[in-house]
């Protein structure tokens, strides 16, 4: 499952822009090569896989909508081939702090279907040592 789709890229950053940064053939297509938005968005689902790893069960059964947003973010900067603009390098590095926010527990994901890993206990567990001082121990002092 991915996190985000080619149509979600094309309506948040335009066909245009797409096609610019997708485009590599030596005779341009003036299309967007779905190829190469595919592997930048298969990328962009690993990272944030091996951010959500530790603390959710993968695969999520929903995407929530914060997780589609940082996948493409994530993937939009993958597609440069050379040095992206300002504001794409801050999305992108936004999207990764979000991202360590999200595997530390500080920020959560709140959708139906997705529910943090189980450690496999429910609760504090103490271990407490016998008290060397009771009733018993200290008869002839108390």
């Amino acid at each position: 499952m991915t996190y985000a789709t080619q149509q979600q890229m094309t309506d948040r950053y335009g066909a245009a822009q797409l096609v610019m940064l997708t485009d590599r053939a030596a005779v341009a297509s003036g299309s967007i090569d779905a190829a190469v938005v595919a592997r930048a968005l298969s990328d962009s689902d690993a990272v944030i896989d091996g951010y959500l790893g530790g603390r959710y069960t993968l695969p999520l059964v929903s995407v929530p909508p914060l997780i589609s947003d940082l996948a493409q973010s994530i993937a939009y900067w993958k597609l440069h081939i050379s040095e992206p603009d300002p504001k794409t390098r801050t999305d992108y590095e936004s999207a990764l702090k979000m991202l360590k926010d999200i595997a530390t527990g500080t920020i959560r994901i709140l959708a139906a279907g997705v529910e943090p890993a189980s450690s496999g206990t429910s609760g504090v567990q103490v271990t407490d040592r016998e008290r060397p001082f009771t009733e018993e121990t200290m008869k002839g002092f108390i």
